[in-house]
């Protein structure tokens, strides 16, 4: 099909949107970066104009043509019914379901608790001071990701990537929080087959191409 124009709505250490990169990038897709700063003038995701596009205040949003995309799981199988060519969830109704489970393990579970409208209302509500945010962060992902790695070992539907030998919706996501995760100074080699799986996405060009410090927002390297 002929594409419309694709505008992300995105900041370069987003997580989320980092997902959604990634699943553009997959599928070849062209599309243009609207940057919104999560820190700047107090969070440029609470100005008018963009919470219009977005009542959450979050990020990302996907504008294809019209249509306004909201939620980076549902943008990312979006992308997938809209462009099937290097389809990012299984054939089969089992496959799906146990790619959905590892997507939302960490979408759902794991990155909403360290997420950054959670630490600013540690510190600015409750003035929990840094070093127990960070616990608190580290906490939730070494549970999230130690779960995430029990359920790729000894599976035989884990390959080179979390789901055969291609990456998909479950390694998009998976990505970025392992990126997270060294933030936070997480030992990510703790878990030897999300590693593995890890270093193979971070080979391709995609998730490359997708990365924190490839987006032109990123700050320049000191």
């Amino acid at each position: 099909m002929q594409q419309d124009s694709l505008q992300l709505y995105s900041y370069w250490r987003s997580s989320a949107a980092y997902r959604v990169r990634i699943g553009l990038h997959l599928k070849q897709l062209e599309f243009a970066t609207e940057a919104v700063h999560l820190l700047k003038d107090g969070g440029q995701q609470h100005a008018p104009d963009y919470a219009a596009l977005n009542p959450q205040h979050l990020l990302p949003t996907l504008r294809h043509g019209q249509r306004t995309l909201r939620q980076s799981l549902a943008i990312l199988e979006y992308l997938d019914e809209v462009w099937p060519s290097q389809p990012l969830l299984p054939v089969t109704a089992a496959g799906r379901a146990r790619v959905r489970a590892l997507a939302q393990l960490v979408a759902c579970d794991v990155h909403p608790l360290n997420n950054l409208r959670v630490l600013q209302f540690f510190e600015h509500e409750w003035n929990v001071p840094q070093a127990e945010r960070d616990e608190w962060v580290r906490h939730w992902i070494v549970q999230g990701l130690g779960a995430f790695e029990a359920s790729l070992r000894d599976d035989p539907a884990t390959g080179r990537f979390c789901h055969g030998d291609a990456p998909g919706l479950a390694d998009a996501c998976l990505v970025p929080q392992l990126y997270n995760a060294r933030r936070f100074g997480v030992d990510v080699g703790q878990w030897p087959t999300v590693s593995a799986i890890d270093q193979a996405c971070l080979a391709l060009p995609a998730f490359r191409a997708a990365a924190p410090e490839a987006q032109p927002d990123a700050p320049s390297p000191r």
